[in-house]
């Protein structure tokens, strides 16, 4: 089963999936940038209605503590545009933990996501159904971060949830993998994202050969990365027999990242990649399965040993 804001789905019902997207984010109040505060809902609706034509079913909405989470507002957004909506519970990385929780221990975080998995969110009757996105700084995993990583990886484990996770710019996937290994989360509970970003392609390796899902999840962004090396490193993933273990998506958190505003747009993913990805000799069996089969997979909580 999956938990989406507006009632459990089961797996196959998950559709085309953009596995780390944001529809209600706010990080003006650290990046002191308007434009990373998505406030616009008219315009909202009407991109989300475009990744829906293009054939979009679902979205894993990762806005948590301290991102701008609105988790009444994301249901208004499903009822309005007919996706599936999955909702997050966690808290994001340095700088943007909120002071309240800042100084709270693995097991602090550890119960608050539990809390919200089991009894809702904020008395909405909304649950989440994904922990993340939880994440670590450039080159190195703070103490509060491996706090809350932690916290994530024992909240998964209590609850069956995957946990999904923020590599800045790629980097630290595989200390990430270590953190969780250490702890006992199953790795196929795991999603290290933003590994298209990765410059270590055998980090990259690293993560599938130890059992977890990489996301590919900022397609379009050409500036960070064109997105032909995208279609490259996929190339290469599935040539080694890793194809089972992506995700893609495009993580949309500007304004600016608008289709109506010159951006990328939610279903730059359908729109411009599956087009580049045909023409590199992707099969139609193998596209699938990133962008169904697999989230299908990756989502979908897991059983919950009592020993």
């Amino acid at each position: 089963m999956i938990q989406t804001v507006t009632g459990t789905i089961e797996a196959s019902q998950l559709g085309i999936c953009a596995v780390h997207e944001h529809c209600c984010i706010d990080l003006s109040h650290v990046k002191q940038d308007p434009d990373t505060r998505l406030d616009d809902r008219k315009a909202m609706v009407l991109e989300l209605q475009r990744f829906a034509r293009a054939g979009g079913r679902s979205i894993i909405e990762v806005t948590n503590v301290g991102m701008g989470r609105d988790v009444l507002y994301l249901r208004e957004l499903s009822l309005r545009t007919g996706l599936q909506i999955i909702a997050s519970t966690g808290c994001y990385k340095d700088p943007y933990l909120p002071e309240e929780i800042k100084d709270w221990d693995r097991e602090q975080f550890a119960e608050f996501m539990v809390k919200e998995i089991r009894e809702g969110i904020d008395g909405t009757g909304i649950f989440p159904g994904v922990i993340g996105e939880v994440g670590s700084s450039l080159n190195e995993i703070t103490a509060r971060e491996q706090c809350l990583l932690e916290g994530a990886g024992l909240a998964g484990m209590m609850t069956g949830l995957p946990v999904t996770t923020h590599t800045t710019l790629g980097t630290m996937a595989l200390q990430q993998i270590e953190l969780f290994s250490r702890i006992g989360l199953p790795m196929d509970q795991l999603i290290i994202g933003h590994q298209d970003l990765n410059q270590d392609r055998q980090a990259v390796f690293g993560v599938v050969e130890a059992g977890a899902y990489v996301a590919f999840d900022t397609i379009g962004k050409n500036n960070y990365l064109p997105d032909r090396e995208r279609v490259a490193m996929l190339l290469d993933l599935w040539e080694r027999g890793y194809g089972g273990q992506v995700l893609l998506s495009a993580d949309l958190t500007r304004k600016s990242h608008f289709f109506s505003n010159g951006g990328p747009g939610y279903d730059v993913v359908l729109r411009e990649f599956v087009p580049m990805l045909n023409q590199a000799g992707f099969t139609a069996e193998q596209i699938r399965q990133m962008l169904i089969d697999n989230p299908a997979s990756a989502f979908a909580q897991k059983e919950v040993s009592l020993t």
